[in-house]
């Protein structure tokens, strides 16, 4: 059995469980998957079986249970010194974690307008005034990080962290919803796009045969 086990949701759509779930492939932390289906009749048993919230994603590292995102990545950076999940300077490093920090709480109108859906057309979709301002905001938090940390390579800090493992799921928005992007934004997203780990989750969400969510949700 695996030291680790990370419970998460459909890769199509469960947002929040892509980001534990890119860190540590991308880092290469060694993880059983556990998967609960997500939207039937029995989810809300088979979540409450691995999870005291109710929802994904969880870690279970040999019977201790990590829940919520950020928790988890703490944990992991905590456990993983050398994986440098968050910036060496202390500048860098608080900046990532305000970064990270928001994305956990806020830019719920974007996040709704943009829902995460893998099997979605890429084409242009406007958000309400409250959603393009938290697109504007994102935009140039990511320009901030890169223009002053991100100098040594293609993420928000130069190498990868905690921080890109959070804004995954919204790269993922950017680039289904967002049209022709900024310069800059368009190379952190292609970079991210490109990673192993993003482009592994891809492939496994494509062959999910399940047919929530509908291609035009």
């Amino acid at each position: 059995m695996a030291e680790f086990t990370l419970y998460i949701g459909n890769k199509c759509f469960s947002s929040w469980s892509l980001r534990p779930w890119v860190a540590m492939k991308q880092l290469d932390i060694p993880f059983e998957e556990g998967f609960v289906r997500l939207r039937t009749p029995g989810t809300a048993a088979d979540l409450a079986a691995v999870s005291p919230t109710g929802q994904v994603p969880v870690l279970n590292h040999d019977g201790r249970i990590i829940w919520e995102t950020l928790a988890i990545l703490e944990y992991l950076a905590d456990l993983f010194p050398g994986k440098k999940l968050w910036p060496a300077d202390i500048g860098a490093r608080a900046l990532a974690r305000s970064a990270a920090t928001e994305m956990h709480s806020g830019f719920r109108e974007l996040r709704y307008g943009w829902p995460m859906n893998l099997r979605r057309p890429k084409g242009h979709k406007p958000l309400d005034a409250e959603g393009e301002a938290q697109r504007v905001r994102i935009e140039a938090l990511w320009r901030e990080c890169r223009e002053k940390y991100g100098k040594g390579g293609p993420f928000l800090f130069g190498h990868f962290t905690a921080a890109d493992a959070m804004y995954a799921p919204v790269v993922t928005r950017f680039d289904t919803y967002g049209g022709t992007l900024a310069p800059d934004t368009r190379a952190y997203v292609d970079a991210m796009l490109a990673t192993p780990a993003m482009r592994y989750w891809y492939s496994e969400a494509a062959r999910e045969a399940w047919p929530e969510p509908g291609p035009d949700e």
